[in-house]
């Protein structure tokens, strides 16, 4: 699982397109905020879910969420600091700095 924060504007779906790509995904990764979870097969399932228009952790418990983390793909998670109960203590934590024209920095933390 990788969880991912940053400010509206950051970039985190431009790093889940990258990652996509590298885990084989043929098709281009779009933003899921109105639909919540996009679905992508690659190498491995791809789960990109997007937190950003969630209210509650009922509402993404009830999406599925619990079994996208024990299933058997990657889960990548935008707006990750919105549930942070839910995240497992080996998700990887990736926070992106920088919004415009700034510079980005990347901190992942395993």
């Amino acid at each position: 699982m990788v969880a991912l924060t940053g400010e509206l504007g950051a970039g985190k779906t431009c790093f889940i397109q990258g990652l996509v790509r590298g885990l084989g995904v043929s098709v281009r990764a779009t933003s899921p905020t109105f639909v919540l979870i996009n679905q992508y097969r690659g190498r491995v399932p791809v789960y990109h879910v997007d937190a950003y228009r969630t209210d509650s952790l009922t509402e993404l418990m009830d999406l599925g969420l619990l079994e996208l983390l024990g299933g058997g793909g990657v889960t990548v998670i935008e707006w990750a600091d919105k549930l942070p109960s839910l995240l497992p203590s080996e998700a990887i934590r990736v926070h992106i700095d920088g919004v415009g024209d700034e510079p980005r920095v990347i901190t992942i933390r395993t």
